[in-house]
């Protein structure tokens, strides 16, 4: 039975970028695996399964009901949520929606559904019910929004790259909870072996905007694996590091850059991490760790001065002690970061080039005139991962994976004393990933540039980041 098709199905984004036509089919009981590169065409693809966008040409065809998982259902939330400040203006006080208020917006008797159990065991997320949705962690978003899709009851599951931000643990439940459910027929996309699921689906392969081959019939996980091993292990050449513009600071060795003590943050009765002293000297790279959750994310923020706490804390970053007057410029002049949070927060739609250069100046968008040697650093860097041509191309033209190879590199450009990289490989595929982790490693055994790295992917460990902050350690 036909459940969901597209022939020669077209749709303009909001962005204005205009998809090519589709011709796809899902039947009943039948998952899909869509898999290709950064690029290839696979999130397309997706939007268009799931009707978003205004239809320019042919026909979507469907009788039964679709939830998606994406970045972009996401950032639609996360805006969503936002935007109750505007109620200001009307004297309300704008109150935050919790995790329970949105599963009862879906589903008003969710706690009864039958995959609801199984679901927030799986995920780790019953603690998570009376807590306000965007004070979230990046992982713990995402495995709310898989418990959305459930409870909604849909026939058709659309998971824009299932296992993106969840930690080790929730990986491997979700993969089980995949192959045991029965509610629902997937389509899930994938830039990486890791993403194949333990389910039999069949394989539909990407590339250029492009459905280029589709398998006849379903495939256990393991052809999977196999076809797509070699579909994904193609060539790359060594990267090599652009230079800096030799105008940072340099902090002297036995200062720590940054120095927490007795570090406590507290949500009401909620502790997220307790009695923390970490000090991080010039040169003392760090791998921060720990499930979804356990604050990483929070420590992070309060690092760059995104997060209150950095007030309520002992803090002291580059020789300023936090709240004593200084400006927050002061302290991200010496810091590039990369993040989930970042990049749900990068929406302006400036060039490749634009987004870059704005690296130099900490701004999401670009506002002031770069100088000759910016200029020339960013075309470096856009050389390294492969954009020479396309850098005056919009930021929302890019795909997931490419934005977040742009915002990486910003995040490098200018060398900064410390360099934050929170999952900055999420979205990557196989190629480009090998190529993130090469300038990681580079920066690494760089004299300038400390790094605090944060990933749940055991393979993504780093030569040269020796030094461990395991946030278990540290729980209320």
């Amino acid at each position: 039975m036909t459940t969901l098709s597209l022939h020669n199905y077209q749709v303009k984004l909001d962005n204005n970028f205009i998809t090519p036509e589709f011709s796809f089919t899902v039947y009943k009981g039948e998952h899909v695996l869509i898999a290709g590169r950064n690029r290839a065409g696979k999130s397309l693809l997706m939007t268009a399964l799931a009707g978003r966008g205004k239809a320019l040409a042919g026909t979507r065809n469907t009788t039964i009901s679709v939830a998606e998982v994406s970045v972009a259902v996401q950032q639609a939330l996360i805006l969503e949520e936002k935007q109750k400040d505007s109620a200001d203006l009307l004297d309300i006080v704008p109150e935050p929606t919790l995790v329970h208020e949105l599963l009862s917006q879906t589903n008003p008797n969710f706690i009864q559904h039958s995959a609801y159990e199984a679901l927030s065991t799986s995920l780790n997320v019953e603690h998570l019910l009376n807590t306000a949705f965007l004070s979230l962690s990046t992982g713990e978003t995402r495995k709310v929004l898989l418990l959305l899709a459930w409870v909604s009851n849909a026939d058709v599951i659309l998971i824009d790259e299932p296992f993106e931000g969840l930690d080790k643990e929730a990986r491997a439940r979700f993969n089980t909870f995949l192959s045991q459910q029965t509610q629902s027929t997937l389509v899930i996309t994938a830039n990486t072996v890791r993403d194949v699921p333990k389910v039999a689906c069949k394989l539909v392969l990407v590339d250029a905007l492009q459905i280029v081959s589709s398998s006849d019939a379903s495939m256990a996980p393991e052809a999977l694996v196999t076809r797509l091993s070699s579909w994904f292990s193609l060539s790359t050449a060594a990267p090599t590091l652009p230079p800096s513009t030799e105008t940072s600071k340099i902090f002297p060795k036995d200062e720590p850059l940054i120095a927490l003590r007795d570090g406590c943050v507290k949500y009401d009765d909620n502790t997220v991490f307790k009695e923390l002293d970490f000090m991080v000297y010039p040169g003392q790279h760090w791998q921060i760790s720990g499930p979804n959750g356990s604050g990483k994310t929070c420590l992070l923020t309060m690092i760059t001065g995104d997060n209150p706490h950095c007030y309520t804390n002992d803090l002291t970053l580059f020789g300023i002690k936090r709240g004593t007057g200084e400006s927050i410029w002061d302290i991200k002049q010496h810091i590039g970061i990369m993040s989930n949070a970042l990049h749900m927060q990068y929406r302006v739609n400036c060039s490749a080039h634009h987004v870059v250069t704005s690296g130099f100046y900490d701004s999401i968008g670009l506002y002031t005139t770069p100088t000759n040697a910016e200029n020339a650093i960013a075309d470096a860097w856009l050389d390294v991962i492969g954009f020479s041509d396309n850098k005056h191309t919009p930021f929302n033209n890019f795909s997931f994976g490419e934005q977040r190879l742009l915002l990486i590199v910003r995040a490098m450009v200018k060398h900064p004393a410390v360099l934050i990289l929170d999952e900055p490989c999420n979205g990557l595929d196989d190629i480009n990933r090998t190529n993130v982790l090469a300038l990681i490693k580079l920066l690494a055994g760089s004299t300038h540039t400390t790094l605090l790295y944060v990933t749940h992917i055991a393979d993504e460990a780093i030569e040269g980041i020796d030094n461990l902050l395991d946030m278990r350690d540290y729980q209320g």
